[in-house]
C-alpha cells in the first residue's frame, strides 16, 4: 500500500489525511481543500486506509476507526 510504509508506519500524506478525519468525518472534497492535496491523491489515501481498517466510510463521509486512533497514537 501507498499509503503505509514497508515498517508499518504511515506515509506523510496519509498522516495528514487520518488526522483531518480525526477531528470529524468528512467528505474527500473537503479533506482535499482542508489539507492542500490534490483531490485524486486524498481519494487513493482514503481508499488505502480504509482497506487497512483505519478508516471507515458511511454515504461518502470518512471517519477514523479505533485502529486508525491507535496508529496515530503510534507515530506522534
Amino acid at each position: 500500500m501507498a499509503c503505509v510504509n514497508p515498517d508499518g508506519t504511515l506515509t506523510p500524506s496519509a498522516l495528514t489525511v487520518l488526522k483531518a478525519v480525526q477531528q470529524a468525518p468528512q467528505k474527500a472534497e473537503v479533506l482535499a481543500e482542508a489539507v492542500g492535496l490534490p483531490l485524486f491523491r486524498v481519494r487513493s489515501s482514503l481508499r488505502e486506509l480504509r482497506e487497512a481498517g483505519l478508516l471507515s466510510e458511511t454515504d461518502g463521509m470518512y471517519a477514523i476507526t479505533p485502529q486508525g486512533e491507535e496508529a496515530l497514537k503510534k507515530q506522534s
